[in-house]
């Protein structure tokens, strides 16, 4: 019997590859990786298909050249939704319409999107920021919150309580932003009411139109502000039956308002007295390694769960659920690791199922909004939600974080190499 085959489109910097890898390889799934990774020691991107993914009809033909054809198409990444939808379109594959996976990737779309189609949204509007540098005030009534118009990670999310926080604001997206592929992304931000209120986090898949839910998480560490560095997951959520029916009903109008139809569904919601809004909504997983956090709580791999999708398979009508939680390790300063202490004592605090460090000696460490990455993640597992929150904080309490100031040295002429070197000496001597 031949072996169903699917192609996994994704940027060669994507932490998602190995768990698919992984999925397909327990499924005994044969995967083509699609990237721009050609020059990678990874031997999955060497061995894949090689496209230019900054020239998206260059890799859509490509691709459609590709023998033997696919019986599905994975998008790992925001930034591949779009071509993933044009490819499962033009063969007939399950999937989702290239305008569907637009909406879901830009900000300023979805929130114009969902509006017209009369779901909740925050009041908005775009900005130049050439305009807010000047000082034109905003339509909205402060706080609000700026966002680059395609980023994740919460990465360039500001917000601001008056015009001079939005001015620096500004300034502060505009460097994150200037290496952005489309011209408006790199000159134009999103502006919206800050709302206040708990926030949640919803994991599904959609399977012929229909939204089929695989996990919701509390975010039990308030995000305030001023950036929105996530933390804290954990599940099975303390919200009430009602309300976490209301909140699945909210996802459901918005893939439809987006027209999305087929595959992962990652959502971000806040709930407040005047109801439940939808902050985001990508085509796509989790990020990071919070996937693991799925199988803690379900006991099913979410990758596998997404290639069955994506081979017209429906998810299982109902998922066995289990407390569960993770820490994305949060970067507490900007500079260089020298090393992170405790880390032996905080494995061993009951409840915590595994604690993965990301990041090494000598890394640079940038917090947000500039940055988009975290140090690791700890899992664990309890009797309930409650446990698990406590489990958590325990580890995290026992790191330190210990760093060093990053230095940018300019050497000029014979005599700048002197003091350098008699610098070094100095410092490095023991």
């Amino acid at each position: 019997m031949n072996k169903s085959r699917v192609l996994l489109i994704t940027p060669r910097y994507s932490y998602r590859i190995a768990a698919y890898l992984q999925a397909a390889q327990s499924l005994g799934i044969e995967v083509t990786v699609v990237s721009d990774g050609a020059h990678s020691l990874v031997g999955a991107l060497q061995k894949g298909m090689h496209v230019d993914l900054r020239d998206p009809l260059a890799a859509r033909q490509r691709i459609l050249d590709h023998s033997p054809l696919p019986h599905g198409v994975i998008a790992t990444d925001d930034n591949v939704v779009e071509l993933a939808a044009d490819i499962a379109q033009a063969l007939g594959l399950p999937g989702n319409p290239s305008a569907a996976g637009r909406y879901a990737r830009r900000k300023d779309h979805a929130r114009r999107r969902l509006q017209s189609c009369g779901v909740p949204v925050p009041a908005h509007q775009c900005m130049a920021l050439s305009d807010i540098a000047a000082g034109v005030p905003p339509d909205i009534a402060f706080p609000l919150v700026v966002k680059p118009l395609a980023m994740s990670a919460s990465r360039g999310v500001i917000r601001a309580d008056d015009c001079a926080a939005l001015r620096h604001a500004g300034q502060r997206i505009a460097r994150i932003v200037a290496a952005a592929r489309h011209p408006d992304e790199r000159q134009r931000v999103l502006i919206e009411q800050y709302l206040p209120g708990t926030e949640i986090a919803l994991e599904g898949i959609l399977y012929r139109g229909r939204l089929h839910v695989v996990a919701v998480f509390d975010k039990p560490a308030p995000l305030t502000g001023p950036f929105f560095e996530e933390s804290y997951y954990v599940t099975p959520s303390a919200q009430t039956p009602e309300i976490l029916a209301d909140a699945a009903s909210v996802v459901q109008a918005t893939c439809d308002a987006y027209g999305l139809r087929h595959g992962p569904i990652h959502a971000e919601l806040r709930i407040n007295d005047a109801g439940i809004w939808v902050l985001e909504t990508a085509a796509r997983t989790i990020g990071g390694q919070c996937a693991m956090l799925v199988e803690f709580a379900t006991g099913h791999c979410l990758e596998e769960l997404v290639m069955h999708n994506a081979l017209d398979v429906p998810p299982p009508a109902t998922l066995p659920h289990q407390a569960a939680g993770v820490l994305m390790i949060p970067i507490p300063t900007a500079g260089v690791l020298r090393r992170i202490e405790g880390v032996l004592e905080a494995q061993r605090v009951p409840g915590v199922e595994t604690l993965e460090l990301w990041v090494r000696e000598g890394h640079e460490l940038v917090p947000l909004p500039e940055g988009s990455s975290y140090l690791g993640f700890i899992f664990a597992t309890g009797d309930d939600a409650a446990q698990v929150e406590a489990a958590l904080r325990r580890a995290h309490a026992c790191l330190k974080i210990v760093t060093a100031p990053k230095w940018d040295i300019e050497v000029q002429g014979v005599q700048g190499v002197r003091v350098l070197e008699t610098f070094l000496s100095s410092t490095l001597t023991p």
